[in-house]
């Protein structure tokens, strides 16, 4: 196996990048005040942070040992694709179950939305 320095350093930065990303989800979802901001943290940087761990993996073996890895490729689709739609869906249902915002909360744009809503069913 010949090893490629500038390939495996691309890599290892990928991942940590990825790592990093997680850890600014983790620390998120402990400081911020209520569900809709927590929501945020988890579903944006922990989908960047497991989409650049996956895309370093990829690239990894595909540089390093040639492999073209089928269910590396549909992870980062499937994990692009659905988290965030998922993250949608959830903040969608506490605001239709009436969880309250955080008292830093400026502008519930939604709000409008809902009421109107509300007139038409």
């Amino acid at each position: 196996m010949n090893v490629s320095i500038p390939s495996e350093l691309i890599a290892v930065l990928l991942i940590l990048i990825g790592t990093i990303f997680s850890f600014f989800s983790a620390i998120g979802l402990i400081r911020l005040p209520d569900v809709y901001t927590r929501s945020h943290a988890a579903s944006k940087s922990s989908t960047m942070g497991v989409l650049f761990i996956l895309v370093g993996t990829f690239f990894f073996f595909m540089m390093e040992e040639g492999y073209f890895s089928i269910r590396l490729f549909l992870g980062i689709f499937f994990v692009f694709l659905t988290a965030p739609v998922a993250a949608h869906v959830i903040v969608r249902a506490a605001y239709r179950s009436k969880v309250e915002l955080a008292k830093e909360s400026v502008q519930d744009d939604l709000k409008k939305v809902m009421e109107k809503d509300e007139y038409h069913t």
